[in-house]
């Protein structure tokens, strides 16, 4: 089974990254550009018949941080 997680910092909280990437788009000439966000994507591949109870408890005990982070799994 494959899937990935994508793990963005929870709205309201300040995302430095997002805001340099919007900055350099435009220094490059881009205008208009709106709220840029920077995330991650964790690519797993684990067995198949793996419980949904084990995939979330890998992402809420290993990759994200509950604090300031949310995910969404995304099989594949």
């Amino acid at each position: 089974m494959k899937l990935s997680v994508t793990v963005m910092l929870r709205k309201g909280i300040l995302d430095p990254q997002g805001k340099a990437i919007g900055h350099a788009i435009e220094g490059m000439g881009v205008t208009g550009v709106g709220t840029v966000r920077m995330g991650k994507v964790i690519e797993l591949e684990l067995p198949d018949g793996t419980q949904e109870q084990d995939i979330k408890r890998i992402c809420d005990d290993l990759l994200h941080n509950p604090v300031m982070e949310e995910y969404v799994i995304n099989k594949a």
